[in-house]
């Protein structure tokens, strides 16, 4: 809590808490050793001292009365009531507490923290933290600090006189996040900071195969997306005695773009790292930041007739501070067949081709930063900043011309 008008007090670690918080109205009660205690003495037939006082700044990591933690700006003491005292608040930013203060650095996700919610049915989840080791479905070791989700889902197809051929995605997505948080306040002006960041980032390793002759796409001729995951934390970062808090959400999902005529077995290994968020400085504002190193190797390609398919098993990300939303961003690894003539074809050189076809592995980056950035005392933009797009691809197997006899995979 801190008191930054003229001559106010620092911020500075209090023994009350935030027992109910209303973030639509602000309306808020403080409790705590002082919240409830009536005076004593002559002073028993006055009206009994609050524990905080208008102008006063409270930062709160997440309490019963606040999941997401609070920032506010006390701009009313209502009264006692049998919990403690009810205030009345509104946005406060982070250089009231900060002030001057200089913190910088990235602070891992603890994956046994991170609540999971399946979306669906063939949904298995796993983690790994310091000191205690778990295990995938398939028996496979965790490296430490990672969390895993293996799903499994079947696609619709076309259906023809001849039948039709099923098809299916499936494979993990595994994930080590963490939190970029940094705020410099020297030589701050009229609350705002000098430099600021926040973003999310962290190493990424999946591996998923679609095989089947898919006819997946919306009635609107969009991509089929189907979430199968969603994951929430809300990381504390202590600055001094400040508690930032950062809520992270992250929905995992399977896309697929398909026209229902090649017919694939296409599977890859996906590993590397990426980061998404945005730099304030105060000579530029906002720079929005997407980066990506990932790498892919194919496990299986297999193509055969003419058609295109494309699926992604990628993450919608949304970053903030004390339950806004500031940074949103989409992280899309993916893989594609194109199938020209008709050809069947596959990654160790042999297959049937009277055409040619050619599956690729690749990577997208989007998203945007949104106003309610503001929590660091900067200036609020008008609009969102577009966070990208950003795309990296890579071939991962190819064949044309020559006819050859097909192997089975082994």
């Amino acid at each position: 809590m801190a008191t930054p008008d003229a001559g106010g007090k620092p911020a500075a670690k209090s023994s009350l808490k935030v027992a109910e918080f209303d973030k639509r109205s602000g309306r808020a009660v403080i409790s705590g050793p002082d919240a409830g205690t009536p005076p004593k003495g002559k002073e028993a037939t006055t009206k009994p001292a609050a524990p905080v006082a208008v102008g006063d700044v409270i930062a709160s990591a997440p309490a019963p009365g606040a999941p997401h933690g609070v920032l506010a700006k006390v701009t009313k003491v209502v009264g006692k009531t049998g919990k403690g005292t009810e205030v009345k608040t509104a946005p406060a930013s982070l250089g009231a507490l900060l002030g001057g203060s200089t913190a910088k650095g990235q602070v891992p996700v603890d994956p046994s923290a991170v609540k999971v919610e399946p979306l669906a049915p063939k949904v298995k989840v796993s983690w790994a933290k310091t000191g205690k080791m778990h295990f995938g479905p398939k028996g496979a070791q965790l490296p430490l600090g990672s969390l895993r989700i293996d799903v499994s889902a079947a696609l619709p197809t076309v259906k023809g006189s001849a039948g039709s051929v099923d098809a299916s995605a499936s494979g993990f997505v595994q994930l080590a996040p963490e939190v970029d948080f940094s705020y410099d306040g020297k030589g701050i002006t009229s609350g705002t900071p000098g430099t600021a960041s926040l973003s999310l980032s962290g190493d990424w390793s999946s591996r998923w195969e679609l095989k089947g002759q898919a006819a997946a796409s919306t009635a609107d001729g969009k991509p089929l997306r189907i979430p199968f995951a969603k994951l929430h934390a809300d990381p504390v970062i202590q600055v001094g005695p400040v508690p930032v808090v950062v809520n992270l959400d992250l929905t995992c999902y399977l896309q697929v773009d398909a026209d229902g005529k090649a017919s694939v077995d296409v599977e890859q290994k996906v590993k590397g790292g990426f980061r998404i968020g945005g730099s304030y400085n105060r000579a530029k504002g906002w720079t929005p930041i997407a980066k990506a190193h990932m790498n892919g190797t194919p496990v299986t390609a297999t193509a055969t007739a003419a058609g295109k398919v494309k699926a992604a098993l990628g993450a919608d990300a949304s970053v903030g501070l004390y339950g806004s939303v500031g940074v949103t961003g989409t992280v899309a690894p993916y893989l594609r067949a194109e199938v020209k003539g008709t050809a069947t074809g596959d990654s160790n050189g042999t297959g049937a081709l009277a055409g040619k076809w050619a599956a690729f592995g690749g990577v997208d980056l989007s998203g945007a930063l949104w106003a309610h950035l503001d929590v660091f005392g900067t200036p609020v933009f008008e609009r969102r900043i577009p966070l990208g797009p950003w795309n990296r691809e890579w071939k991962l197997a190819s064949g044309e011309g020559a006819v050859r006899t097909p192997t089975k995979r082994s």
